[in-house]
Parts: C-alpha cells; structure tokens; sequence
C-alpha cells in the first residue's frame, strides 16, 4: 500500500480563515479547491466545545477535555461565555442559573463581567480569547500559515458585544478583517452552494443566541432587508428550562444547590434534549439522591417547558418580515442554522409559523463557518466569486440623547451598512460654551431605557443666544458594524470626533496591555500550553489503560502485565512532576505506555468485534466492520510533512 502526502508550498501565501465563535461549539474553516472546508482536529470532529478550564498550576484547558472538568470544577470551567460578552456586571444576565462567582468592578474599572476563577477576575474576552486562540492553532496546524480572519456574530449583537469580539480576536493574535453577522454568512455559504435566487428568511437559534434576518439573493448580490432577534435567547435556555424541571422533581430548590449541583444539572439538561430529538421520553439516574430513583422527562413535556421561549422567536420573525415589508406566503424558503434547530418542537414551530417546511440540508452546525471562510477568502483577494456583494443592515437603531432624556435616531435600524448619517443641532440655553453628547443604542424612546454607548464633550464654543449655536453630528458605522461619531460646531469650527468604545467593553490600554504580556511571555506560554495539553493526553491514557487492565485481564500473556505497569507508573510520575518544558518527555513516556501495551489493544479489539458480529447476519457483518475502519481512521494521527 502506498501513502500519498498532500503537497504544500513553503512560498505560499497565509490563508484567510473562517471563523463561527458560538455559544456552544465553535469552529474554523477556509476554501479549499474554491469550496469551504471545515478545519478538523486530530480526531476528525469539527466542532471545539466553546468550554474552557483554568487549572490549579495555570494552565489553560479548551473544548472536550475542559467540558469533562466543568463537573468537578464549576467555577473554575467557563460554558456559554459568549452570552456574558459585552455586558455590564450588573446585568440580569449575569444573575441567571448558573455555578459562577463574579468580581464587583472597582469605580476605576470598566463595567464589565469579570468571572472569579482561583482568585483572579477574568473577563469574557479573556475567555473568549482562548477558544479563538485555540481555533487559530488547528487552522495553522492544517493551512502552516494563517491570515486574516472573518469571525461570525449574532445579527443582533448591539455595538458592545460586536466590539468585545474583535478585542477578543485581537487577544488571540488575529488579524480580523471583517466581523460578519451568522445569518448573512449562513446565507452566503447556501446561496453558492444552491445558486438559488430569491427571498429567503434565515431562522438561526442557536446555544445563547436568536436571530431572524430576511434576506434575497439575487445573482450573487445578497441583500439584508431586515434584521431582529435576541441575544439572550438560545439552546442554554431550554437546558435550563430542563434543569429547573430536574430539581423541582427531585424535591430540590436550585436557588440553594451548590455550584457542582447546578453544572450536573445544566450538563444532565443537554443530555436530556439531545435524547428527545429522537426519543419520546428520556430516563436518567437521579444526580442528587442516593438511593436508586429515575426522573423521567417526555418529549410533550420538553415542549411544554420550551413552548414560550419559541413563541419569542415569533415575535422576532414576526417583526423582522413586517419591517421587510413581506408577508411569510411570499418567501422561497426559511434557512435553519443553529444546534439548537436540531429539536423537533423548533422545526415544527418553524414550519407552522413559516407556512412551509424550513431548509436545513447544509449542516446547521457548520454552515456558518463555511460562509465566513467565503467571506474571508474575497477578503483577502483569493476568491474566484468577485461578484458577490454582502448588503448587511444595522439591528438596532443608533442615535442620541437630546433634551427631556429623549433620543433622536440618527441611524435607524435595518439601514444597509456601511452607512453615514448627519443631524444638526442647537444649544438650549443662553451662553452655553459646550456640547455633552451621549451616544446611545436602542428602540425605547427614553435614553435611559436605551443602551448607552459613550459620552464626551464638545467645548470652545463662545457664548451665544440659545439656539444660534449649530451643532452638526455624523455616525458612520463600518462594515463590521461598529460605530464612529463626529461632532462640528459649524459657526466656529470646533469639531470632535470618537470611535465610539462602549462602557462594557475593555479600553484600548487594557487591550494593549494584554497584548504585551501576551508577547513578553510567549514563549514561556506556549511551553504551559503544550505541556498542559501533554498532561491532558496522559492522564486520560492511564486512566483508558488502568480500566483496560481490570475489564480484560484474562486476555494478558506471561510477563505482559509487568511490562505495562512499569511504563504507566513512569508516565504516571513524569505526568505529575513534569513542568516547564518536559512536554516532550510526557509524550516519550506516552509513547513507551503504547509500545507496551500494542499487542495487549490488539486483542482487546479483536474480542470487541467478535462479540459485536456474533450471531449477525453477514450485511451486519460487513457493516460492523467498515464502522470499525471508520472510527479507526478518524482516530489515527493527523498526516505531517
């Protein structure tokens, strides 16, 4: 048999990458032989849970391997960050079911969410930061050379979440070139792939987010029309829907549970709507008792449980298609994107609400990332699609505080980005020599019950009558979204102008610092990281290995045994001892443990497929058997030149 070796030039160019940052799985892609490709990792699965653990000697844990210490470490395993990012501290959000502890800002401190993990504050972009970081490293490890980066949001993530996400990539040594709401990717990624014209809603629920966005494609050119949603709406509701639902049977009020408690929940949650996509009812083990007693959860109860947060995904697309100007009759199709559209109850809602059955023929899952690795490709002038043209809108309306607490709307929502905007405006009072401008964001009539964006001040205005002073004020928003105001007194010139940075958000100093400790300890970092993963690796193999020996002992030959436990005690205490950079020695140690028990694994498998294929037909035979080869080339380590 002959081994073929992709072919890679040195001389080549970084690639430009896609990336889905989501609630709960991420995950990056590029085009590749001009069709997006999923990146995936040395065990053939696209999808990086977004979970990431912090470890008693600092080190940092990202995706499967960190969701399996979520139990055990509650507060010290970050799930679902992206529904905490650009958020005040004393946001409700916050305040949810949930095992954190958060750190009180100081007054000098921005306003942000700070997770308390082993005595030290970390924020959501930190968190955030890590997923992405890792995400970068898998995209190296298959492309050698990364570029730009396209990184998908929410359609409605207001201006604070949008720019948490960019300092969140910035963090992760990114260069990102276009922030790209996750509907308009997913509709990029299906309309080429169709090339089907027409109008289309995109319905996209997914972990902590919800947005519907009405869009047509018209060779090539994709027009947002409208825009809604809800950034606090997603899959994690309907696993805490379940949670409260597993406490309530088990006699227990959640308000009181322990940490540990409400992540065995949350976690038992997910298992419980996974099962109910296919199954009727699902039956699980009473975590909190110790006696042996079921709960039992049915599907027509799951429904029930999740029925009103559907109904405000109605409302949503309700509005959304009333802003189109459409009625649902006149659409050609309705897109599913999100984990979340996996649930039966969702796409039946949607087919009803819709009048016609949704579309979910590209994964849900990956579709998003596929659209943002296109997006990222014409980006970087790599594309061979050049006409394609994204006409994205703004979800929430822009503006400012004017007198009585009111706001006026400079930029209202659904207005095609990039866009500009001027308004003019006059003092109130005789002889005021300055303008406070407070940029705020939102659909409520009061500035107060909008979000509030940033504050400053134009001064140097001489003392004239009330109202002869012109004040000319310009939003531009870009084409990630973000905003930018100016500000010109136009009798006497004075002008300001902001990039406007949200009070929830990190300052730029912060950003920066971050990014010079992330350089001044690079090497020293990367060491941690592998020497974290290597421990990872180690531990998982001699507990695999400690289990193997007691499961199929009979199945040892003279002297096997011995050799077996000398290596694992080796890795054992090389794994427990190992630090700086002894990475390379864990994974030597590791390599003596399989040497030893090759042939042991050898026989273990051969017992597993006769007891699988016994008494079977030989279709079920053939079937067992091109499974196995399957999962043993999905295990086998990723090709290197």
């Amino acid at each position: 048999m002959t081994g073929l070796l992709e072919i890679f030039d040195p001389k080549a160019p970084p690639r430009a990458i896609g990336i889905d940052l989501g609630t709960t799985n991420s995950l990056v892609a590029y085009v590749k032989n001009e069709r997006p490709t999923a990146v995936l990792d040395c065990n053939g699965h696209a999808l990086l849970p977004s979970v990431v653990h912090y470890g008693d000697r600092g080190e940092v844990v990202v995706g499967e391997n960190a969701a399996l210490r979520a139990a055990e470490s509650p507060r010290e395993t970050i799930v679902s960050v992206k529904r905490f990012m650009g958020r005040g501290a004393d946001d409700p959000e916050t305040e949810r079911l949930g095992p954190y502890a958060f750190a009180k800002p100081s007054s000098s401190e921005p306003n942000v969410v700070r997770f308390l993990v082993r005595d030290r504050a970390i924020t959501p972009v930190e968190v955030s930061a890590e997923i992405l970081r890792t995400l970068k490293h898998l995209a190296e490890d298959e492309l050698r050379s990364v570029g730009g980066a396209v990184i998908t949001v929410p359609a409605y993530f207001d201006d604070a979440q949008r720019q948490a996400t960019k300092d969140a990539g910035r963090l992760a040594g990114l260069e990102v070139l276009r922030l790209l709401n996750e509907p308009t990717a997913a509709a990029l990624a299906y309309g080429l792939d169709k090339k089907q014209n027409g109008k289309f809603a995109v319905y996209d629920l997914g972990g902590g987010t919800f947005d519907i966005t009405i869009l047509v494609l018209d060779n090539g050119v994709f027009q947002v029309c409208s825009t809604g949603g809800d950034s606090a709406l997603g899959g994690d509701d309907m696993d805490r829907a379940i949670a409260h639902e597993l406490f309530e049977l088990s006699g227990r009020n959640w308000k009181v549970a322990s940490p540990r408690d409400v992540r065995i929940a949350l976690d038992l949650a997910r298992a419980v709507k996974h099962g109910l996509t296919s199954g009727d009812e699902v039956e699980v083990e009473n975590p909190f008792s110790t006696e042996p007693k079921s709960l039992v959860i049915t599907r027509a109860r799951f429904d029930a449980l999740i029925e009103p947060l559907l109904a405000r995904t109605g409302a949503a697309c309700r509005r959304a298609l009333k802003d189109a100007g459409l009625k649902a009759t006149e659409l050609d199709g309705v897109i599913l994107v999100g984990g979340a559209t996996r649930v039966l109850a969702v796409r039946a809602y949607v087919a009803k609400l819709f009048g016609k059955e949704p579309l979910a023929d590209i994964d849900p899952d990956e579709v998003v990332a596929l659209g943002a690795a296109v997006q990222a490709d014409l980006l970087a002038g790599e594309g061979t699609a050049n006409d394609v043209l994204l006409l994205d809108v703004i979800p929430l309306s822009l503006g400012i505080e004017v007198g009585c607490g009111l706001v006026d709307r400079i930029l209202p929502r659904n207005t095609t980005t990039p866009a500009v905007a001027r308004a003019t405006y006059t003092t109130q009072q005789d002889n005021q020599t300055g303008f406070e401008i407070h940029v705020v964001q939102g659909e409520r009539e009061l500035a107060a019950d909008c979000r509030s964006l940033a504050h400053f001040t134009l001064r140097g205005i001489p003392p004239m009558p009330a109202g002869m002073a012109r004040l000319e004020v310009t939003f531009r928003v870009d084409a990630d979204g973000l905003l930018s105001v100016h500000a010109h007194e136009q009798t006497t010139g004075h002008e300001q102008s902001v990039s406007v940075k949200p009070s929830y958000g990190l300052d730029d100093d912060t950003i920066e610092q971050m990014l010079l400790d992330a350089i001044d300890h690079g090497e020293e970092d990367i060491m941690a990281r592998r020497l974290a993963e290597a421990r990872t690796l180690a531990q998982r193999i001699i507990g695999s290995t400690k289990k193997s020996l007691e499961v199929d002992s009979d199945l040892l030959e003279p002297g096997e045994k011995e050799r077996i436990l000398t290596a694992l005690s080796a890795l054992e205490k090389i794994t427990s001892e190992a630090k700086g950079d002894d990475a390379r020695r864990v994974q030597l140690h590791i390599e003596d443990l399989d040497a030893a028990t090759k042939d042991f694994a050898g026989r273990r498998m051969n017992r597993a497929i006769a007891r699988a294929i016994a008494g079977q037909k030989l279709e079920a035979v053939e079937h067992t058997v091109e499974h196995a080869k399957g999962l043993e080339a999905a295990h086998a380590p990723r090709r290197s030149t």
